[in-house]
């Protein structure tokens, strides 16, 4: 019976780890997020006709109230609000374009649509869309936006919408009953002249088929949105409501101190300790070719991936299912 001895692989390349040649992969290819677009069906003051609101109701957008606001004709503050919340995700170098469009017509989010797409050549664009103030999307896979007067509600196919934005686009679908959207973006056999790709698409939708927004008045109206841009402020804002550990007002947690990008702050440190969770649960659940394209490819993307980690959490605890 002979024994090798000095037999491991370190033994035979003098302790240096052989090279290995990977295959060259296409998530290692940075990307960046140049484009949002942000449509805003918010229609203050007139309650869609298919969704029956509780009493009292969350009626805040981008935690402001819209109703002040549209009596002073200050509704545009809301998306300028979403701008910022969006902005503080990416490093100011790298700061994307921003257009927004409040209460718009099928051909305003067209042109705009166009126009983001011809700005952002092949980089990704994010598609934000709340529909709060209007109808559910049909079984037709349709959004709603308004005619020229704001008499009508006017349905725009999801399909018409994905081919003016082509691809790498993320949609943020912020609206009840969003799930109907996601059969739009399953993949289907396309023309062989056709550009489009539906492999390129990203969807985060705030709740499942026949699934409404929650109504909670102690929490936004917005909720998945405020998962999505101000997490740290939404996630203390739940804790606190069901928490019997702390007494703290809604008033006192909206104070938090710090700043976000400064770790030597409270705020920042949570900010951190948030990061870190999310992307450990990330890295022990997808496989390591997703995670670097969700979370590693593109600062944008990484941050909503996180923060949807968050929505998740908060929204089955009112019955929907991102």
């Amino acid at each position: 019976m002979s024994i090798a001895f000095f037999s491991a692989d370190r033994h035979y390349t003098a302790g240096k780890a052989q090279q290995q040649h990977l295959p060259k992969n296409e998530w290692r290819m940075r990307m960046k997020t140049t484009a949002v677009q942000m449509v805003m069906c918010l229609n203050v003051g007139i309650d869609p006709p298919d969704v029956v609101k509780t009493s009292p109701c969350a009626r805040d957008e981008c935690w402001m109230d819209p109703r002040p606001l549209h009596a002073a004709r200050q509704v545009d503050k809301i998306p300028r609000e979403l701008q910022k919340q969006y902005e503080r995700w990416q490093a100011r170098v790298m700061q994307a374009q921003y257009k927004a469009v409040l209460d718009p017509t099928a051909d305003e989010v067209q042109r705009m649509c166009l126009q983001t797409r011809r700005y952002a050549g092949e980089d990704r664009v994010v598609f934000h869309y709340n529909g709060h103030g209007v109808p559910r999307p049909t079984s037709r896979q349709e959004i709603w936006v308004f005619n020229q007067n704001y008499t009508q509600y006017i349905p725009v196919l999801m399909k018409d919408v994905m081919s003016w934005l082509k691809t790498p686009t993320v949609y943020v679908l912020d609206c009840s009953d969003a799930g109907t959207l996601l059969e739009s973006f399953l993949p289907k056999e396309v023309a062989p002249n056709s550009d489009f790709d539906e492999h390129g698409n990203i969807v985060l939708a705030a709740c499942g088929p026949n699934e409404l927004l929650p109504m909670n008045p102690s929490m936004p109206s917005d909720v998945f949105t405020s998962c999505l841009t101000t997490p740290i402020r939404i996630a203390l804002r739940w804790f606190c409501a069901d928490s019997l550990l702390t007494n703290l007002t809604p008033d006192e947690v909206d104070k938090f101190p710090g700043f976000l990008t400064n770790r030597h702050t409270p705020l920042g440190e949570l900010n951190w300790i948030f990061t870190a969770i999310t992307d450990t649960i990330a890295w022990n659940t997808c496989p390591p070719d997703l995670f670097q394209k969700l979370f590693r490819q593109d600062l944008l993307l990484a941050a909503l991936f996180r923060h949807f980690l968050l929505a998740e959490r908060i929204m089955r605890t009112a019955n929907c299912t991102p």
